[in-house]
């Protein structure tokens, strides 16, 4: 979702969704820990960081599950000291 979101074009978006289907990416469902701890992230990085409820869950599920976050925005997640991110250019 958040590599998707970021694309710019279609020529992006082709390329995102090829990346995503050549290594095998899953979806992982929100559990009530990642619900909660999306809600902490939005309270404490909102006003600061323009942290949005969408990122917000991207965020937490990428921590719950102790797995990295492959982003092309980096602005609204490096206050977020417990993920570990992976900065994405097309």
């Amino acid at each position: 979702m958040e590599l998707l979101q970021g694309a710019k074009d279609k020529k992006q978006h082709k390329y995102v969704v090829d990346f995503l289907k050549e290594f095998g990416f899953q979806t992982l469902a929100m559990t009530e820990n990642t619900g909660y701890r999306a809600a902490v992230y939005v309270e404490e990085y909102t006003l600061s960081n323009g942290l949005r409820a969408g990122d917000a869950i991207i965020a937490a599920t990428a921590v719950e599950h102790g797995l990295t976050l492959c982003t092309g925005n980096q602005k609204h997640f490096k206050a977020l000291k417990e993920l570990r991110l992976k900065i994405f250019e097309p």
